[in-house]
């Protein structure tokens, strides 16, 4: 009896482990199929590459990015040249060739550009010369310095072969000399037509790089520069976690060092949407905040390739080339009132 039912306990001992045996298979099984089940989903949430985004609608800006990404480019060359279509681009009054003025007549240009290592280059009061964004790059890659001001910026540039020309078209100067009969400063909301132009584009290897240029704020006081040449405020990037570029009144952004702000928030975890949010908040929930009369948007891209907008007021709008498809796309804004 003894050994019978030893024999008995060792069978159903053995049948206990093959069950078992069989059970972790499943659990093991289901866990493979879960993860892969995830992998899955992360790899359909995965942007495809390259992509470009940039502030306003500038399909032709994005278009030429997108090109050079095509072609084999980098994403560094990618946001040059598209930023160059719009600074030749005579009929966009505020960047480049056609700009608007300063109160004395003189288009004065302010641009910068920064890569995946987070060297930048800048220029900021440059006239006569329409590739500022071009000349940004020389000074990133043929200084030791980051930042060239006014007649400085000009020699240097004509230094690398730019040739100088006037930039006040006749349609520039009449609306200036309209301008003049009154004489009045007022933050302008734009509407129709975009004041500065910010490009960030990622590249097939995943690599981040960023552009901004403009001819500033129309009318201003002679010498006055913007955000849009300050790394860190009209721009910033950061290889490992995202990038931003910022539009609308400079001395806003300036004095939240918006860029910058959008992609620390981000590496704290946000995304781009909800970090555009919160840098606007910012500015808007200062004392005394006028925000009514003045404009901000900004544009936001993670490593991911996800991507946010968001502004101050109604009809800002983000031009995204992604996968085979150029659209513009309007932002949300804070000023539903």
């Amino acid at each position: 009896m003894k050994r019978r039912n030893f024999i008995k306990n060792a069978t159903l001992s053995s049948a206990g482990l093959a069950i078992g045996s069989s059970l972790v298979g499943c659990a093991d099984t289901s866990s493979k199929e879960k993860n892969s089940t995830a992998a899955t989903v992360n790899n359909a949430s995965t942007a495809k590459l390259p992509m470009v985004i940039a502030t306003w609608h500038v399909i032709d800006a994005t278009a030429k990015a997108m090109e050079v990404l095509q072609a084999g480019g980098n994403a560094l060359d990618a946001v040059e040249q598209g930023c160059r279509i719009e600074e030749a681009n005579e009929k966009g009054q505020s960047v480049g060739k056609g700009g608007l003025p300063d109160r004395d007549g003189n288009v004065t240009l302010d641009a910068c550009i920064m890569d995946k290592h987070g060297n930048c280059g800048s220029v900021v009061y440059l006239q006569n010369i329409t590739h500022a964004v071009s000349v940004a790059r020389k000074v990133m890659e043929d200084t030791p310095h980051v930042m060239l001001a006014g007649e400085g910026a000009k020699q240097f540039a004509v230094s690398k072969g730019f040739e100088p020309e006037d930039l006040l078209t006749e349609a520039s100067k009449k609306a200036w000399e309209k301008w003049k009969i009154e004489a009045q400063y007022k933050p302008i909301i734009n509407i129709e037509n975009h004041d500065t132009i910010g490009m960030l584009a990622i590249d097939k290897n995943g690599d981040i790089s960023g552009a901004c240029t403009t001819s500033g704020l129309a009318y201003k006081l002679g010498g006055r520069v913007g955000d849009s040449p300050i790394i860190g405020s009209g721009l910033f990037v950061d290889n490992e976690i995202g990038a931003c570029v910022a539009t609308g009144l400079g001395e806003e952004v300036v004095k939240t060092v918006g860029s910058f702000l959008v992609v620390e928030l981000m590496r704290q975890g946000k995304s781009p949407q909800e970090a555009c949010e919160e840098a606007i908040s910012r500015i808007v929930k200062k004392p005394n905040s006028q925000f009514k009369d003045f404009q901000v948007g900004y544009i936001a891209v993670n490593k991911k390739g996800e991507t946010g907008s968001y502004s101050i007021h109604q009809w800002f709008s983000m031009t995204k080339f992604q996968d085979g498809v150029n659209e513009q796309i309007q932002s949300d804004y804070f000023n539903k009132a």
